[in-house]
C-alpha cells in the first residue's frame, strides 16, 4: 500500500525557541487507558524530536504493558501528593484534557520569568465548534495564561499525533507475517477483524453480521472479552483473546485487520492511520451528547449507505437497528471512504509539529503579551 501524500514536517532548528526544552505533561488516569496512551504518545514523539519530557501521572501501571522499554528522554513521575514540594517548571506545561496541576505546582509556576507556556491538550472532537476554541487564551490568577489546544481533523485545528515515519512503515507492513509470527494467522478464507470497545449492549447484534462471512474475530482485553465470554457465537465467527499490546503492535493489529471496532480517542487516530474500514464507539455519556460527535465524525468520514447506520446501531442511537455489514474488501467504497479520510488528514501538519511551533511562537513574544 503506498503511503498517502503528507505535509513536510518542521523539525526544530537549533537555537529556536521550542529546541530542547522540558516539558510537563500531567495526565490524570480516569477509569480507561486512553488517557495515558494519548500521553505516552505526545511525550515519546515530543522526546525523538528532541525535547525533554516530565510525564507526571497518577497511576503510570499500565505502562507496564503499554510502554515496557520506556523512552530516553521521558521521564514518569508520580503525581505530586498535597505534601509534596513544588519542583522547577519546565519551559513548557501541558495539562492534558483539563485535569489541572497541583495548586503548589502553579503558584511555582507564577513565580518563573518567563513563565511556562501552559497549555490545555483538550480531547478530540469532529465537531464543528472546536475550530473556534481552537488556541483561545484563558487568563489564570497570577497574570498566567492558559491556552486551549484542540486536536482535530481540519487545518484550523491542532491535528492528529502522528509521528515521523508512521505511514511509510503502514505503507511496508506485511499483515501476513506480522499475524502469523504473533500466532494469529487466519484461517484459509478468513476475514480479520479487531475488537476494542467499552461495554456494548449491541455487540449480541453485531456477531451474526460479523458472521455472514468467515470472520476471525481479535478481542482485545476488558468489556470485549468480558461480554463475549458470555455470549454465544454463530457459525462462521472464531473469536481469538489478545494479551495487551504495547502501542506499536497495537498499531500493527489495526494494520493487520481488515476491519477495526475501536474506542475512544487513541484508538480512533491509530484505526485512521491504518486505513482500513472502522466503527467507532464514542465515549458513552447518560445525556447522549456522544451521539453529536459520532455525527460529526461521520460527516467528515462520509462513508457509503449501511456504515452510518452501523455507527449509530454500535453507539446505541435512539432507533439504530443493527444493519447488514457494510463490504469491507480493499477497494470497496468503506475502505476507499476511510483511505481518503486518512490522505486529507495527512497533508495537514500533525499535532506534535503544530504544538512544537505553537510553543515556539508563545515564547518568542515579550512577557505579558497573550
Amino acid at each position: 500500500m503506498p503511503a498517502p501524500p503528507r505535509a513536510a514536517p518542521a523539525p526544530d532548528r537549533p537555537g529556536s525557541p521550542s529546541a530542547g526544552l522540558t516539558w510537563d505533561l500531567y495526565c490524570r488516569v480516569i477509569d480507561n487507558h486512553g488517557d495515558l496512551g494519548v500521553c505516552w504518545r505526545l511525550a515519546r514523539d515530543l522526546a525523538t524530536r528532541g525535547q525533554q519530557v516530565r510525564l507526571v501521572v497518577d497511576d503510570a501501571s499500565a505502562l507496564a504493558w503499554m510502554a515496557p522499554q520506556g523512552q530516553a528522554g521521558v521521564e514518569v513521575q508520580a503525581w505530586p501528593g498535597d505534601d509534596t514540594p513544588p519542583f522547577e517548571p519546565g519551559a513548557v506545561v501541558v495539562e492534558a484534557f483539563g485535569c489541572d496541576p497541583p495548586a503548589a505546582q502553579v503558584e511555582r509556576m507564577a513565580r518563573c520569568s518567563p513563565a511556562p507556556v501552559w497549555i490545555n491538550l483538550e480531547y478530540l472532537s469532529a465537531e464543528a465548534w472546536v475550530e473556534r476554541s481552537h488556541a483561545l487564551p484563558s487568563p489564570q490568577r497570577h497574570g498566567l495564561t492558559k491556552w486551549f489546544f484542540f486536536p482535530g481533523f481540519t487545518p484550523a485545528t491542532g491535528g492528529l499525533l502522528r509521528e515521523p515515519g508512521l505511514l511509510d512503515a503502514r505503507a511496508a507492513h506485511d499483515a501476513g507475517a506480522w499475524l502469523a509470527a504473533q500466532g494469529l494467522a487466519p484461517r484459509d478464507g478468513e476475514r480479520v477483524a479487531t475488537l476494542f470497545c467499552y461495554d456494548n449492549p449491541a455487540l449480541p447484534a453485531l456477531l451474526p453480521a460479523l458472521a455472514s462471512r468467515p470472520t476471525v474475530l481479535l478481542a482485545a482485553p476488558g468489556p470485549a472479552q468480558r461480554q463475549l465470554a458470555t455470549l454465544a457465537l454463530p457459525p462462521g465467527l472464531r473469536v481469538v483473546t489478545l494479551s495487551w499490546l504495547t502501542q506499536p503492535d497495537f498499531d500493527r493489529l489495526l494494520w493487520s485487520s481488515a476491519l477495526n471496532f475501536v474506542r475512544g480517542e487513541d484508538s480512533l487516530v491509530r484505526a485512521i492511520w491504518a486505513g482500513a474500514p472502522f466503527v467507532w464507539q464514542a465515549y458513552p455519556q447518560h445525556d447522549g451528547v456522544h451521539h453529536a460527535k459520532v455525527k460529526a465524525l461521520l460527516d467528515r468520514l462520509q462513508p457509503p449507505a449501511g456504515v452510518a447506520a452501523l455507527w449509530q446501531a454500535w453507539n446505541g442511537a435512539p432507533g439504530a437497528v443493527m444493519p447488514a455489514l457494510p463490504d469491507t474488501r480493499p477497494g470497496a467504497p468503506w475502505a476507499a471512504a476511510v483511505q481518503a479520510l486518512r490522505d486529507r488528514i495527512a497533508a495537514q501538519l500533525d499535532l506534535t509539529t503544530q504544538l512544537l511551533a505553537f510553543v515556539a511562537a508563545k515564547r518568542s513574544r515579550p512577557q505579558g503579551m497573550p
